[in-house]
Formats: C-alpha cells, structure tokens, sequence
C-alpha cells in the first residue's frame, strides 16, 4: 500500500533475516527511547518469539519505518470476544507485564507523524479482520494524533504522568540535585543520609560480573514482592515470564551497559538496590527493592534515587526517567515531562458500542454513589 510517497509492506517476522540489520540501521537515523530500540524489541522477539506481523515503511527505496504488530483475541466480561491488533506487545497478560513505555512505530528522524499515518492507513484499509488497535504505554499527544489520523473511536484504558531528572540542565545551571529539590523532600533526604550514616559508610556498589549482576536482581524480589503483593497485576517477580525476561536482558546487556544495577549500602548492610535500563545516555529507572525500615525517618527509597541521580549526573547521563506512574516519591524527586496512555482505537462494531454505553453508565453509577471506579 503507498500512503503518499511512502509504501507500507507487510512481512512475517520469522521469514525476514535481515531485520536485526534494517531495525540497528534504522534506529541510528532515528531518536527512540530504549522501547524502541533493539536493545528491547530484539530481546523481546529472543525470548517470547511471538507470532508478530512486520509493517515496513519505504521512501522511494528507503527505509524509514517499522514497527511489530501481533494478532490476538481478547475476551471481556466472560461472553465478548474481541479481535486484537497490538503494537510491539503479545496479547497475552503473563507476557505483557514488562510493559512497554514510550510506544509507537520506529521512525527515521524528522518522519514520525508521516510514517505513523502511513502505518495507520496500512492497518485501517489493508487489514480488515481486527476489531481494536490496542496500543500502549504511548504519549498521550501521540494517542490523540493516531485516533485522528484513523477516525476511529479512541477508549482509554490506563494513563498515569511521568516525572524525571534533567540532568543536563542540572549541569549546565551548576546545581546539585538535592538543592533542586523541595525543602521538605530535601531535608527528608539529608535526615535519612545523617541516620544511616551512624550504621556505617553510605555508598553505592554495582556488581563487578554478570553473576553478581543477577545475584543483585534476584536479591530485590522479595523486597518487590514485599512491597507490592504477589497477586495478579502486582509484583513482576511473582511471573516467572517476566523473571526470565530480566534476567536475560541482564546476561546479555549487562556487558555493554545497556543495564545497570546499583545497590546502596550502608557498611555491610544493602537497604536499598536498582534496577535501571540505560540507553543512548538515557537512564530508566524499571524497578527497585527497599528494606523496609521500622524506624519511618529512614527513607532508603528517596536517598537512593538521590545518590543514584546524583551519580548519574557526575558521569554525564543526559537524563533520569522514573517512567510511568503517580507514586508520590516520582513527583517529589522528579518534574512532570509527559503523560502516558494504553488506548484502544476501535472500529465501529456493535458489541464495542454496547460495551461502552455499558461502561459509561458503570462509571456514572459508581461516580454519584461516591465510589472510586477506574474503569
């Protein structure tokens, strides 16, 4: 299909052997956060191989385009079946839980609204046997663009704010992290510093081998476990598919910096550990693990953010990126520099219809009974 000057391909993942090649080349003459790059996605097709469809976008005979569309079924409410398209995720929850920010197509810089369209129309007229596109976690702006450009319906299933550290601008202004900071947090921070300081040298180590670096990683699953329940939809590590997606990321990345781990010590004692994704400078923070503290003036969280960020911005990181959520301590340790979105652009089919007059006159029920419904 030619959307303009650019033609949209549709190729079977498993029968092209040059897309390592195509997607590294592409990504340098583009500007992806590490979601997109195949640091991730290459990873990702290694280890859950899903049955995903390849759309490519020429210019002429240049690639400018790509992205990772896998076919599924959803099934809601027990009876209503729904035919799914989902950008660079699998449909299936157990396999989805490492959660993909920051989504969209591959672009080559410069063309991303163009190749986006293109796509879309591709996805719209080329492929009719789908009922939702379901992407996501996406910019909420970028969100907005794609229902637009298609005209089809746009439901939001989950948004959250995402806060983060410049650490550029904190370099070029002389500013040390911490004076950055409320005077609050900031004082919460210095105390929890004076405190654990009476317990031994504070610092920070990283493991000096890949079988440290999974030893440490594996040492912060029962903190996150602790900390956010083993129940469906709560800690990762309770999903022994995201256990193993981590922890081969880790073998193989770990190398070349492309993950890093970092844990805070406080003489012998490890009271807080990280687990970031770094990328063309770019620090992510996925997950971490906390001890947790009877004494409640210790905060191994925030001062381990703080001497992390702190670390990152003395060896020349651009930028610290706590991602998607609305965690107090993200907006206390960091500012506001988008909104994310999981939407699903839908066509016009009757069962989608009734499900949201459905959902509209729920979350209606629920609003002027004074319950809390996210819907």
């Amino acid at each position: 299909m030619t959307a303009g000057l650019l033609t949209v391909k549709r190729e079977s993942v498993t029968e092209n052997s040059r897309l390592r090649d195509d997607w590294l080349d592409l990504e340098n003459r583009a500007s992806p956060t590490v979601f997109l790059s195949w640091q991730w996605l290459g990873h990702w097709l290694h280890v859950y191989q899903p049955r995903a469809w390849l759309l490519r976008v020429e210019e002429g005979a240049r690639l400018v385009g790509l992205g990772l569309v896998v076919q599924t079924e959803e099934r809601r409410h027990g009876v209503m079946k729904s035919r799914c398209l989902r950008l660079h995720q699998t449909g299936h929850k157990l396999l989805d839980q490492i959660w993909i920010e920051y989504n969209g197509f591959l672009a080559e810089h410069g063309k991303e609204s163009s190749v986006a369209k293109a796509c879309l129309e591709y996805l719209c007229n080329s492929m009719t046997d789908w009922d939702e596109f379901i992407i996501g976690a996406i910019d909420a702006d970028e969100a907005d663009s794609f229902a637009r450009a298609t005209g089809l319906h746009k439901h939001l299933r989950w948004e959250a704010p995402c806060f983060g550290v410049d650490l550029n601008a904190l370099r070029r202004t002389g500013t040390h992290y911490l004076d950055s900071l409320s005077r609050n947090t900031r004082y919460q921070i210095n105390r929890s510093h004076r405190l654990y300081r009476k317990q031994g040298e504070v610092s920070l180590v990283r493991p000096d081998s890949v079988e440290e670096a999974l030893a440490m990683f594996d040492r912060i699953g029962p903190r996150h476990l602790e900390r956010w329940g083993a129940g469906p939809d709560q800690s990762g590590f309770a999903n022994p598919d995201f256990v193993r997606f981590h922890r081969e990321l880790i073998r193989f990345q770990w190398p070349d910096g492309g993950v890093d781990l970092v844990a805070v010590m406080t003489g012998d004692k490890e009271v807080a550990s990280f687990y970031n994704l770094v990328y063309n400078q770019v620090v992510y923070f996925y997950l971490g693990g906390m001890v947790v503290e009877a004494d409640n003036r210790l905060k191994p969280g925030l001062l381990g953010h703080s001497l992390c960020i702190e670390d990152y911005r003395h060896h020349g990181f651009h930028y610290y990126d706590f991602m998607g959520g609305n965690e107090r301590y993200k907006a206390n340790l960091g500012k506001l520099h988008r909104h994310l979105v999981q939407i699903s652009l839908q066509r016009p089919r009757f069962k989608l219809k009734l499900e949201d007059v459905a959902r509209r006159a729920r979350n209606r029920w629920v609003k002027e009974s004074g319950g809390d419904y996210g819907g």
